[in-house]
């Protein structure tokens, strides 16, 4: 894969943003017991999550094979906290589905 670092950061940024947007519509769709669309969103969620960790995968491999950046930037650590936080949304929204799901059930 050739790709700028930029457009890698880029895409860990887009693509976080939408794996994060994704999980609070998920949320959203649960709590009014649209358990359907909640599963849609979170499938949505994961494919994007898996993309931008391709694109993570490619700056570790590169640092792996001795292709060290040069130094880490403000843009790098940006992109990183996306996908990290992306992560984190997710999980909470799948155990919140779960939690909606009981509610809804009684």
């Amino acid at each position: 894969m050739d790709i700028s670092l930029e457009d890698i950061v880029t895409e860990l940024v887009v693509n976080g943003g939408f794996a994060k947007s994704k999980s609070i519509m998920a949320i959203q769709c649960a709590k009014k017991g649209f358990f359907s669309d909640a599963d849609t969103c979170i499938k949505e969620a994961n494919e994007a999550l898996l993309k931008a960790h391709q694109f993570q995968t490619h700056l570790l491999h590169e640092e792996a094979n001795g292709n060290r950046l040069s130094n880490v930037s403000l843009v790098i650590v940006h992109g990183q906290d996306h996908l990290m936080n992306a992560i984190t949304s997710r999980d909470l929204a799948i155990e919140m589905i779960d939690m909606y799901k009981l509610i809804h059930s009684k």
